[in-house]
């Protein structure tokens, strides 16, 4: 496995879960042009206030991470926690602490075991290995059953450069982003070293178009780090090789939904514009009827009927609404249909859909999962 140049990092366990890895920290040994982007949600998580503090002069050089405790609803404490946490690390790194981007994910409501976490960031230089960012990937987790990492290499001037990424996310997903953390380090730049525009663009197509049930987490974030070490490559190769991996990070995340055993992909093509493809996509993908229908394998077309109506304030004409299931038409079916339905869904482990609007020329692809019994247990139980 290839990793960007100049990049160390580890994951271990500091004792905030049992015995999996709960704590990670990622480092470069040059400071890196960066961006990030952050949840929607009125509550966002403490370390969302100091990510968006120490970003807005658009450099990194670490991000350090605590998993099964996301630092949420904790007050005035929780935001100092984060600081403190930038404050120690800043110090065993030899580094700004404004440099530092922190990251919690897992129960919302529980003050940070802050000890355990200040203890770890004191010793955390001695733990570094160059490249080592699958450690990372599998401390990140909390709900999610495996590891999820997608990269790209590319070469320019006689230099082979690595764009990786990782990201976890199982549940409380739809983002504007979701309880989905996702960093992306390259060691090249793009030529206009317009990162912001870039990121916000490609997690827009990407990680903002995934759902598993509509709950935008409190503490999503995306973060872009590029060390420009092999120099800069033009701004459509690097953003084509960004939405690679983070249009493969996201159907990860989709995929690994909390009891999931669909992938689902929606394409809803010929709409009006994205307001009005996004407001409908959504619509579907976030209907219960919609996903349980697809886990238990039953061909109740009217279900979609249903959840393109719910859009009050988008109506499509029903003559010009076309469905697709696995290429097979819906609208309609007759029982013959309905058999051949019942059966793609039953037998394929990856859903596609297509809904074609008629109303425009505007196209988008979305992902989520079905539900099952698995997402229930998952979540009746998460704290108990």
């Amino acid at each position: 496995m290839k990793y960007p140049l100049g990049f160390y990092s580890f994951g271990k366990n500091i004792g905030i879960k049992d015995t999996s890895l709960d704590f990670a920290v990622i480092y470069s040994e040059v400071r890196c042009s960066a961006a990030a982007v952050f949840t929607r949600n009125n509550f966002p998580g403490a370390p969302i206030y100091v990510g968006r503090d120490h970003i807005k002069d658009g450099y990194l050089q670490a991000i350090v991470i605590n998993s099964k405790n996301s630092n949420v609803a904790t007050g005035e404490k929780g935001i100092k926690d984060s600081y403190q946490i930038c404050e120690t690390l800043a110090k065993s790194l030899e580094i700004k602490k404004e440099d530092i981007l922190p990251s919690s994910t897992g129960v919302i409501g529980v003050p940070l075991p802050i000890e355990k976490i200040l203890t770890a960031c004191t010793t955390a230089k001695e733990n570094l290995k160059p490249g080592n960012l699958d450690e990372v990937a599998e401390a990140i987790m909390t709900t999610d059953t495996k590891k999820k990492i997608s990269y790209r290499t590319y070469s320019h001037n006689g230099n082979e450069g690595v764009m990786y990424g990782i990201a976890k996310g199982a549940g409380m997903i739809e983002p504007n982003m979701a309880t989905m953390l996702s960093y992306i380090l390259c060691d090249f730049l793009p030529e206009s070293k317009d990162l912001n525009g870039i990121l916000k663009r490609v997690v827009d197509q990407t990680y903002n178009c995934i759902t598993i049930d509509s709950d935008t987490s409190t503490s999503d974030t995306v973060v872009l780090m590029c060390s420009g070490k092999l120099g800069s490559i033009p701004d459509q190769d690097f953003e084509s090789m960004l939405k690679d991996i983070a249009t493969e990070l996201s159907k990860k995340i989709a995929r690994d939904g909390e009891g999931a055993s669909k992938l689902i992909e929606l394409t809803v093509k010929n709409g009006r514009d994205n307001l009005q493809v996004t407001k409908i996509g959504k619509s579907i993908l976030n209907s219960p009827l919609v996903k349980t229908a697809i886990y238990g394998g039953d061909p109740n077309w009217g279900r979609f009927i249903m959840a393109i109506g719910k859009v009050f304030d988008e109506p499509i004409p029903y003559d010009h609404l076309e469905i697709q299931l696995g290429g097979i038409s819906v609208k309609g079916a007759s029982n013959e249909t309905k058999s051949k339905l019942a059966e793609y869904l039953k037998s394929n482990e990856e859903i596609f859909i297509t809904v074609d609007l008629n109303t425009g020329n505007f196209q988008k692809t979305f992902w989520s999962c079905d539900f099952t019994e698995g997402y229930i247990q998952e979540n009746a139980y998460y704290t108990t």
